[in-house]
C-alpha cells in the first residue's frame, strides 16, 4: 500500500460541488479530513472550507477538493464520490485502506 498516492475525485463528486457554489456565490472548497472518533475509530468530516497552505488540493472544472497533510495517508488512494441514494444525497469516500466500516458509513477503523 503506497501511503504517498492523494486521493480521487470522480466527475460527479466534482460536479455537485459545482452546483453547490453556483447556488451560494460564494465558491469555497469541499474539505474531506479524518478525525479520531465515530462507532469505528476513525470519522468523516466533509464541509465546505477554504483551503490552508499545507492542504493538498485536488482540482477540476475550477472546483477544489483539498485534504490536510494529518488526514492524507488516511485518505491514500480512497475515492470521494457524491451519491444520491434513498437515504439522501451526500458525499461518501471509498477508502481501500479502512478495514471496517459502520452503517452510516461516515466512521471506519484501519
Amino acid at each position: 500500500m503506497d501511503l504517498n498516492l492523494p486521493p480521487k475525485v470522480t466527475e460527479r463528486a466534482f460536479a455537485r460541488l459545482a452546483e453547490i457554489n453556483a447556488s451560494t456565490g460564494q465558491p469555497k472548497a469541499l474539505r474531506v479530513a479524518v478525525e479520531g472518533g465515530g462507532c469505528s475509530g476513525f470519522q468523516y468530516e466533509i464541509k465546505l472550507d477554504e483551503p490552508a497552505s499545507d492542504d493538498i488540493v485536488l482540482e477540476s472544472g475550477g472546483q477544489k477538493v483539498v485534504v490536510d497533510a494529518i488526514s492524507l495517508p488516511f485518505l491514500s488512494n480512497a475515492v470521494i464520490d457524491f451519491t444520491n441514494e434513498l437515504i439522501g444525497a451526500r458525499f461518501v469516500v471509498d477508502n481501500p485502506n479502512a478495514t471496517s466500516s459502520c452503517g452510516c458509513g461516515t466512521s471506519f477503523s484501519m
